[in-house]
């Protein structure tokens, strides 16, 4: 049975910890991380939590009890990954666009490399030569994923290597001796069709040729997850079956046997977050009425970013009779978050709960209007344990000294 918590447990969170409030539920982590276990089963595969979805350090602690790796997009999040307690073997660094002197740091750590361009990978073979196994980002030229601002593998996106640029590549290991372990691709976020990924390993079978030394085929991530009632997330089952008929017909066919990563971030963390809001005011608007609540863009951005859509419940009165609401952020900028939306009666100082709610989505939050970020608090064995409280006055002056002009 999915991991869930219900409405009475959100409303004597909501009082306890106050509003607006982010909740993650433990158990639903593990289990969506036992499902990649179980529906890979049989495939020599790693499973590295995309940090960037979210990165609580308490967050990422308990990724580490459930035997999880981590996939990191930024040396800090590497740094945070070993205060989390992850062996530098465990933790893997997908850099993109960063400065050379970032990866030298990455390389000191002992980690996983993936380089995504062929600016730093001749600098890397130019420093390190064969001593240090590293990977290489590729654009496969594939158009995936919700959202454009999102899909990451087309021809015209800023990631990786293009393959065209396959003789270059060459060349550099060539003149370098770099030793080339890992091939990566990452064709974007909320892919359902499972041909995609079918794809991508079509895409980097085409290139193993060319690297005599090579050991890993990385996947990245993009497992879609559901947002809406009937949406279908991705077949995960049927996608560890593709893998591993996949893996074994290019190992019968080459003798060449391949390790397969793959880095889910959304799939293990977005189901398992909720986030928490009081209506402040109500203010009808012709057929509709404004829902007029104690967050904003500020807290959670996606739908006025992307345009996402997310489940919204009033957990205060989920019996109400349905009508039709503009739930609406306290911020000095439209920020909408759903619009004719129907919902149980809403009244003052009722709560609602934001769905989906575990990735980028705390992530991605700021102090825009000044306003403080919310408390995190994550769920576990029924009790709720505080991972990052409420600011005050101090956070948003921190690091602003005092000048007296």
């Amino acid at each position: 049975m999915s991991q869930q918590l219900s409405h009475e447990q959100l409303v004597v969170l909501a009082h306890q910890f106050g509003t607006p409030l982010y909740v993650y539920h433990a158990e639903k982590i593990k289990e969506q991380y036992d499902k990649l276990l179980t529906s890979f089963k049989g495939v020599d595969v790693r499973f590295f939590y995309a940090a960037k979805a979210l990165t609580n350090i308490n967050i990422l602690r308990y990724l580490k009890s459930t035997g999880c790796n981590i996939d990191c997009s930024s040396i800090n999040e590497a740094k945070l990954a070993v205060i989390a307690g992850f062996a530098p073997s465990d933790i893997l660094y997908t850099s993109n666009n960063i400065a050379f002197e970032e990866i030298e740091e990455a390389q000191r750590m002992g980690i996983h490399i993936n380089i995504d361009s062929i600016s730093n990978l001749r600098k890397f073979g130019q420093k390190f030569g064969h001593s240090y196994p590293v990977g290489i980002r590729l654009r496969p030229n594939i158009m995936a994923g919700g959202n454009l601002k999102i899909s990451t593998g087309h021809a015209d996106s800023k990631f990786g290597v293009p393959l065209e640029d396959i003789e270059e590549v060459l060349q550099v290991i060539k003149e370098t001796g770099l030793f080339i372990r890992t091939l990566h691709i990452h064709t974007g976020s909320e892919i359902k069709d499972v041909e995609v990924f079918a794809k991508g390993i079509e895409v980097l079978f085409e290139m193993v040729k060319y690297f005599p030394e090579l050991a890993i085929i990385d996947l990245g991530g993009g497992f879609k997850v559901p947002y809406k009632p009937g949406d279908e997330g991705t077949d995960i089952e049927l996608l560890g079956k593709k893998v591993k008929e996949e893996f074994e017909w290019f190992e019968k066919k080459y003798n060449r046997h391949l390790q397969v990563w793959f880095e889910p971030g959304k799939y293990l963390v977005s189901e398992a977050g909720y986030f928490i809001t009081k209506v402040n005011v109500l203010k009808p608007a012709g057929n509709a009425v404004f829902a007029g609540v104690d967050t904003g863009l500020n807290h959670f951005i996606r739908p006025m970013f992307y345009g996402a859509y997310h489940e919204i419940e009033n957990i205060s009165n989920p019996s109400g009779d349905k009508r039709s609401y503009n739930v609406v952020g306290n911020i000095c900028e439209t920020d909408t978050f759903a619009e004719n939306r129907s919902l149980p009666e809403i009244r003052e100082d009722d709560y609602l709960v934001f769905l989906n709610a575990g990735a980028y989505c705390f992530e991605m939050s700021s102090h825009y209007n000044s306003r403080f970020k919310p408390a995190e608090v994550m769920v576990k064995d029924g009790k709720p344990i505080l991972i990052r409280k409420r600011d005050d006055l101090e956070d948003l002056l921190k690091g602003q000294p005092e000048i007296i002009f």
